[in-house]
């Protein structure tokens, strides 16, 4: 006949290989608590918080430089391009063609800083690893 306990049904087992040095080490955390292993399992992993850990290669890091100083000149050519539009609606009548050339170069150029950076964060986030 089996023994009963009053536990709710588990059915699923998880099991690992520690190193001696890792069950020392599990060892020793657990006997302060005087619980069970799979009881100090069952809670650490119901408390574990999961970090994302960003692994940067030094070539990520030149093209993230590179990006950010590309960033900064669109910002700069997009200021230029709004003051260059300000004035042309200031004058109206006259720069009306001008100033829809400087609206759509402006449409381009939010468009390229986005296509950008997109591209930039689709290989930025092929590196990170995760860990518990």
């Amino acid at each position: 006949m089996r023994k009963k306990y009053n536990t709710p049904h588990r059915s699923h087992v998880v099991k690992t290989r520690l190193s001696e040095d890792e069950y020392a080490d599990f060892t020793a955390r657990l006997a302060p608590y005087g619980i069970s292993q799979s009881e100090f399992l069952r809670q650490a992993i119901r408390r574990a918080t999961i970090r994302p850990i960003v692994h940067v290669s030094a070539v990520n890091d030149e093209l993230l430089s590179a990006v950010g100083k590309l960033t900064a000149e669109y910002g700069r050519i997009g200021g230029n391009l709004n003051q260059i539009a300000r004035y042309l609606n200031e004058y109206g009548a006259p720069y009306n063609a001008l100033s829809d050339e400087v609206r759509a170069a402006i449409a381009d150029l939010a468009a390229l800083k986005y296509e950008v950076l997109k591209k930039v964060g689709d290989a930025v986030g092929n590196t990170q690893t995760f860990r518990l």
